[in-house]
């Protein structure tokens, strides 16, 4: 029996094993299915990451290094090249590695941590061939920073994430011709900066309301057909036009890796793709915690960070028997904005309830309603889908209450 497994030594797992150790529980084992603790980030060699939670600018690299040499210093145990193959309602874990081979883990708590997937190319239905030269952004990101190679040197980017825009700009410092980056909706799916950044300080054309419609080549990628979209996102034929280049990158969205959630039979939510959890970040099996882009897409490695802290510290109150549900409280949201999470509260205390919008929006103001009643409202210049909003919840507002519903006013 262990205390503590987490599943995944990403900066969510390392994270959240780290506020656990700090919280009393010293029987803590993470699993990492890589070489190697970090995850993502050890690909991430740009900076801007750390800005909130350090106070200065680093590396991806460099801020997975302060919390692996904290977990090195610690002692706290892990097994890297280590797959994890199931976990069961009952918290019992089933993984693999060249060492241990199979092995069964029983444990009073599990913390989620596994991260997100990135959308592949058979998931767009683009007409067309299927040569060489077609990656994901991400894939193109390890090829060139971790491997050393270069995926071609005419390119074109699908989708505006953050992933795509960064890779906009990597591609062109190292001597390859980003043609364009075309995305889909009226507006981009990256942090403005990102924009500035990568995009404008390189005079890289942003298309938006554009999409790939057709792939050519045989062998190789040649070019792709790209067009405008009208208001349903269907393509119109009449703009339709040609770049050619070697190779195409997809940007295209991350779904939070919940595989072995499915297993636990954990509630999943609809829109993020990840579980439904309450303030705690508890999934709706006793015991399972789940944090970082494996609940939902985050765009900044600070906040998985601060998520991770209260998963980690959460679970270490439910193993010490101090956590307890005292209320029942869903959040509801109204269509402009998304989702929220938690997506609902079991503790009457303040709580930073986390929501992305589905468009963007300009002076809106941002309501909590219980019933028709305002119990809370804030305003702000400009919300946008790319980049996740916030709000304190204060305990009292929770009083009696079996509902609030989160709303989007423009005024």
């Amino acid at each position: 029996m262990t205390d503590l497994v987490i599943i995944g030594g990403g900066p969510a797992g390392m994270s959240a094993a780290l506020a656990a150790y700090e919280s009393g529980i010293r029987d803590i084992l993470i699993l990492e299915r890589d070489a190697a603790l970090g995850g993502i980030l050890q690909q991430c060699i740009h900076n801007g990451f750390g800005l909130h939670k350090f106070g200065q600018e680093l590396t991806g690299p460099e801020y997975a290094w302060k919390y692996e040499k904290r977990v090195h210093e610690l002692g706290i145990p892990y097994k890297l090249n280590t797959m994890v193959l199931d976990i069961t309602y009952n918290k019992v874990i089933t993984a693999t590695n060249a060492e241990d081979g199979m092995f069964e883990i029983k444990a009073k708590a599990i913390i989620l941590a596994m991260g997100c997937r990135e959308r592949p190319k058979g998931a767009l239905n683009i007409a067309g061939t299927r040569p060489a030269g077609i990656y994901s952004a991400g894939t193109a990101q390890k090829l060139v920073n971790i491997e050393g190679y270069m995926p071609g040197k005419n390119v074109v980017i699908l989708g505006s994430g953050d992933i795509g825009l960064i890779m906009a700009r990597r591609m062109t410092l190292e001597g390859a011709k980003v043609q364009a980056v075309c995305e889909l909706m009226p507006y981009s799916g990256g942090l403005a900066r990102n924009i500035e950044q990568c995009l404008n300080d390189f005079n890289i054309p942003l298309k938006l309301s554009h999409t790939v419609i057709e792939i050519h080549g045989k062998e190789r990628l040649s070019g792709v057909t790209i067009a405008k979209v009208d208001d349903r996102r269907k393509p119109i034929m009449s703009t339709a036009e040609y770049i050619p280049c070697d190779t195409l990158l997809l940007s295209v969205g991350l779904i939070p890796e919940n595989e072995l959630s499915k297993s636990a039979d954990i509630e999943l939510s609809s829109v993020t793709g990840g579980a439904v959890v309450d303030q705690d970040r508890q999934t709706s099996v006793s015991g399972i915690f789940a944090c970082g882009n494996v609940l939902h897409v985050h765009d900044l490695v600070d906040f998985v960070s601060d998520e991770a802290e209260i998963a980690g510290k959460c679970a270490a109150e439910y193993i010490n028997g101090e956590k307890c549900s005292n209320i029942s409280v869903n959040l509801k949201t109204d269509g402009r904005i998304r989702y929220t999470v938690p997506q609902r509260i079991t503790q009457k205390k303040d709580i930073t309830v986390y929501f992305r919008v589905s468009d963007v929006f300009r002076n809106v103001r941002i309501n909590i309603k219980n019933g028709d009643k305002t119990v809370f409202s804030k305003k702000k210049n400009k919300v946008a889908p790319g980049e996740m909003e916030s709000i304190q919840l204060k305990a009292e507002l929770l009083d009696g209450v079996s509902e609030l519903n989160l709303e989007l006013e423009e005024v």
